[in-house]
């Protein structure tokens, strides 16, 4: 049995507690190394934090179209509320340009605080900007920006590594990779997808097909779908080792070409713990290998919690960046962690 090493790093929740583990194993696979997301949520939310009430806070998410993206805007205004807050919500249906328009309006609006959820970093900076000379703090869920007060997420370099150093050395170490790359400028992808390249240096017998697919946002697995299919008409079978996505949506539409066409001898990975790759990926004939479980909810109520502290003088408890667990799922341990993590 080859022996692998992961190295698991996370920030609990406004607590100055670091973990630091090792194993035999690239991927996380005891459910006593992480707290469950109901758990995790149920924590956060009793962390002594100061009352929101009298303070207006707005909420701007991309989308609430993916799980992720609809249990974090959730769990946001839940515990904002929750903490007395008035909160004003908006999300902008998968539009970069509409994000924009909403964090603008917002600011605009004189609220107390702004929590934006995901965006393009290029689009977003200027309204971001808007926010900071008005002196209203701004809190990003999966948005790392120089004008964020704290941003929320995973360990996306570890994510990021793991992933990578799981396809590597599942294809043995050679082969060529079907990449989608359409989404660089959205810094979770851009981890990712810069750990991926620095894992692939000591790789050098697996390539990068030329040029990279461009996922796009709206009606995602489909044309992942049709692109995975052009590239199987192009490279014959044993052409391709695996696919490689930042998240799970062009990584379920790949797995459905392939699946498909019977290339079985293709692996495919992604990121999100979607429900449709979790399927997939618990599919002992599905090519799905491998995906990886966040904790949405949780991302919510840990940046409502921040805001709080941070509008009720206690600036110095919130951090520039929080990293929650996650939880790398494969076809061993899939079935163990939807029960446990409640994905099912």
């Amino acid at each position: 049995m080859r022996r692998r090493s992961r190295l698991a790093l996370s920030l609990v929740t406004l607590a100055v507690v670091a973990g630091l583990a090792t194993g035999c194993s690239l991927k996380q696979s005891s459910s006593s190394e992480s707290t469950s997301g109901a758990a995790a949520s149920s924590a956060a939310s009793e962390v002594d934090v100061p009352s929101l009430k009298g303070k207006t806070v707005g909420v701007a998410a991309k989308d609430v179209v993916r799980d992720f993206g609809r249990l974090t805007y959730q769990g946001v205004q839940d515990r904002l509320e929750e903490l007395g807050a008035k909160v004003v919500a908006t999300q902008a249906d998968a539009q970069d340009d509409k994000h924009l328009a909403n964090v603008e309006n917002l600011v605009s609006q004189k609220v107390d605080a702004i929590v934006v959820i995901l965006g393009d970093a290029t689009t977003l900076a200027p309204a971001l900007q808007q926010a900071k000379d008005a002196d209203i703090p701004v809190f990003t869920i999966d948005h790392a920006s120089e004008n964020s007060v704290n941003n929320i997420g995973s360990d996306n370099w570890q994510i990021g590594s793991t992933l990578a150093r799981t396809l590597a050395e599942d294809i043995g170490g050679k082969g060529k990779v079907l990449v989608f790359n359409g989404f660089y400028d959205v810094t979770p992808c851009q981890i990712r997808y810069d750990e991926f390249k620095l894992v692939l240096k000591n790789y050098p017998n697996i390539e990068i097909i030329e040029p990279e697919l461009q996922d796009i946002y709206e009606g995602t697995i489909e044309d992942a779908k049709q692109k995975t299919n052009d590239a199987l008409t192009r490279y014959p079978k044993g052409e391709i080792s695996a696919v490689w996505s930042c998240w799970d949506l062009p990584a379920i539409g790949a797995s459905q070409a392939i699946d498909a066409a019977g290339r079985d001898e293709i692996k495919v990975y992604g990121v999100d713990a979607e429900p449709g790759a979790l399927d997939l990926i618990q599919d002992p004939d599905s090519v799905y290998q491998f995906t990886v479980a966040q904790q949405p909810t949780l991302f919510g109520t840990t940046s409502a919690n921040n805001v709080a502290l941070y509008l009720g003088g206690k600036q110095d408890e919130v951090p520039l960046s929080t990293y929650l667990d996650a939880v790398f799922i494969d076809k061993a341990n899939v079935a163990d962690e939807r029960k446990r993590l409640g994905l099912e």
